[in-house]
């Protein structure tokens, strides 16, 4: 079993960068109500008389040039999102593949609540006593993150050590 730790990362990193590419979504949309609310006045004068303007008139209006950008930009990061979620959707394939391949049932539990639903590592602790409930030894947050851990060193340890 090849180990690739760094499409776990990878996975966990992406589901960050769309959670923020979201947010940031929000707030592009915020922005974009807020200046279609926007009403603009300005005063303009109506000829001049020498020095002195004939009379003066108030144009109300939207700032169009500022919502037309923001609206190019809001749509670019949707664009943007959808692409992101596509290509989360192929990495959670993989991580749930390289999770299946893992040889222990305990342990692919343990990384499908750490990886995939994005627990921590009590949180995890927590689930995998509900899980097995007769384990004599609880399992911890530290335990759990112990076994994590062991088990990619044991496994580069065999990957590096297979003979060809």
């Amino acid at each position: 079993m090849p180990v690739d730790k760094q499409i776990l990362i990878e996975y966990a990193d992406m589901k960050e960068e769309i959670k923020d590419l979201r947010r940031r979504i929000q707030e592009d949309k915020k922005a974009l109500d807020r200046l279609n609310k926007t009403v603009v006045t300005d005063s303009v004068t109506c000829g001049k008389k020498g020095k002195k303007p004939l009379r003066t008139v108030k144009i109300h209006g939207k700032p169009t040039m500022a919502i037309i950008r923001k609206q190019a930009a809001y749509e670019r990061k949707i664009t943007q999102l959808e692409l992101l979620e596509v290509d989360l959707l192929e990495k959670q394939t993989q991580v749930e593949e390289y999770i299946q391949q893992i040889e222990k049932s305990r342990l692919r539990s343990m990384f499908r609540l750490y990886y995939i639903d994005n627990l921590t590592w009590e949180m995890v602790a927590m689930r995998m006593n509900y899980m097995f409930p007769k384990k004599r030894i609880p399992f911890t947050k530290d335990s759990c993150r112990k076994l994590h851990d062991r088990f990619f060193r044991e496994s580069f340890v065999n990957v590096r050590h297979c003979p060809l």
